[in-house]
């Protein structure tokens, strides 16, 4: 029996479920991203140099992205191999893929941390990071102490991957909500009455992580279901790790591999200087809450595919497919429009008085925010493709539909004809190739499909309760 913050993902009308599903995801998504928003506003606003502190917190975004994606991707797994146990109402297969997962998150969470910290003025240096006007140091200095919080970020993500697969995408909202509040609060009195600058949201976005860890982590640990937490029974087991490895890890290589792509186009966007950084880091920020709401629907495809597919509903998972692309259309359409329509006004709230910044900052949102329909799209068939085991194909595609065109793009076109524009061409052109060829797959994959109630291509190992 489903609990209160549950949804039941195999009986009933989806429409409804999956838009009961996306909605808090939604609203987490931008809560995560108010965290950024508020770094920026704030230190654009009460910082001694806005600008340059902007800039130098907008340079660390893609190196972040680069380090921590694979084991994001990882969480990806964690909430297919899940969701497909409870959909063969397997407890005890749950039991085990959760606590997996987390033994898997504080594990990967120590490396990674130690390996952003370590590397941080180096990597920020092979991306041309601007060294007037200290941009570099304090770059240095944000990344250092957000990698500091990595474990307890990476508890978080995997925390909220198991909810999602139990169908509760409701708590870690609240749990966003109670950090995102404390975030805001800890940015205005570090950085406006200490002085901290960069430093100040750092260590105000690292106490705000580690709060929605710990409120996952009690969820869970409170559970009364498959997927209750005990900490004294956390292990690594081999067959859960490999089901989540061969899911989730070409994801995060794909994550990764895309983040490698955007490190070459954010060497390329320095060599710009600093105001027209500042400008593409505030549409890039207001981008992202377009691409939050379209990844919401993606999560819907993974997590009700993996249910149907676990329960053997086959045509069930066709019609996941149908809907979660409908709903991230039509949200694109209407948030990308209502953001570009209202670009300036947006714009200066990161950049007040900047008025090149903000007209290099429209410029992206022309180029890249409008099109954005096209990579939610291709977003959520990958989705599906997970949810039905399909992940390294969709990562090949990936990889060379936007990480090789973009690379080769920027070494041949843009090198040609060095000018914003050129570079920004690069993101729609390159969404366009992938989802084409994902697209193609997933034709492949349904007809690959058994009938319902037939054993599953990829089997899950049943155990006894």
């Amino acid at each position: 029996m489903k609990k209160r913050n549950e949804i039941e993902m195999t009986k009933g009308p989806l429409v409804g479920k999956i838009i009961m599903f996306a909605l808090p995801l939604i609203a987490s998504g931008s809560l995560q991203l108010l965290y950024n928003a508020a770094d920026l506003i704030i230190v654009g606003q009460f910082a001694s140099n806005g600008q340059k502190a902007i800039a130098a917190v907008g340079a660390t975004s893609a190196i972040i992205n680069l380090i921590i994606n694979v084991v994001i991707g990882l969480s990806v797994g964690s909430s297919v191999v899940v969701a497909r146990y409870l959909g063969a109402e397997d407890a005890e297969g749950a039991h085990r893929a959760t606590h997996t997962s987390i033994a898997l998150s504080l594990i990967s969470g120590v490396i990674v941390g130690l390996f952003g910290f370590i590397s941080a003025r180096q990597l920020l240096t092979w991306m041309n990071t601007p060294e007037d006007g200290d941009v570099l140091n304090m770059a240095v200095s944000y990344m250092r102490i957000y990698f500091i919080g990595a474990p307890v970020n990476m508890l978080y993500n995997f925390g909220s991957a198991v909810l999602r697969a139990m169908g509760d995408t409701k708590r870690p909202l609240y749990f966003l909500t109670v950090a995102g509040i404390v975030n805001i609060i800890l940015n205005f009195v570090f950085v406006y009455f200490f002085h901290m600058d960069v430093d100040g949201v750092a260590l105000a976005t690292l106490v705000s992580q580690a709060i929605s860890a710990a409120l996952v982590t009690l969820c869970l640990m409170k559970s009364d279901g498959p997927c209750k937490l005990f900490f004294k029974k956390l292990k690594i087991y081999k067959e859960e790790l490999k089901m989540i490895a061969v899911v989730g890890l070409p994801a995060g290589i794909q994550g990764s591999l895309f983040s490698i792509s955007n490190v070459i186009i954010q060497s390329s966007m320095n060599s710009f200087g600093d105001i027209v950084m500042s400008g593409n880091t505030a549409a890039g920020n207001i981008e992202g809450f377009v691409y939050v709401a379209e990844n919401a629907f993606y999560h819907a495809a993974i997590t009700f595919t993996g249910q149907n597919y676990g329960a053997r509903q086959y045509k069930r998972t066709r019609k996941v497919f149908w809907i979660s692309m409908a709903m991230t259309a039509i949200t694109s359409i209407l948030l990308s429009g209502a953001a570009y329509i209202f670009g300036r006004p947006l714009l200066g709230i990161y950049l007040p008085g900047e008025e090149s910044a903000i007209s290099y900052g429209m410029t992206r949102m022309l180029i890249v925010l409008l099109p954005h329909l096209i990579l939610g799209l291709e977003n959520t068939v990958v989705g599906q493709l997970r949810g039905l085991g399909y992940s390294l194909s969709p990562m090949i595609i990936s990889i060379f539909g936007i990480c090789g065109i973009r690379i080769i793009w920027v070494y041949t076109v843009f090198e040609a004809n060095k000018t914003l524009e050129m570079l920004y061409m690069s993101y729609p052109i390159s969404w366009a190739i992938t989802l084409i060829g994902t697209l193609v797959l997933y034709v492949i994959a349904v007809k690959r499909l058994p009938k319902d109630g037939e054993i599953q291509p990829i089997k899950i190992k049943k155990t006894n309760k």
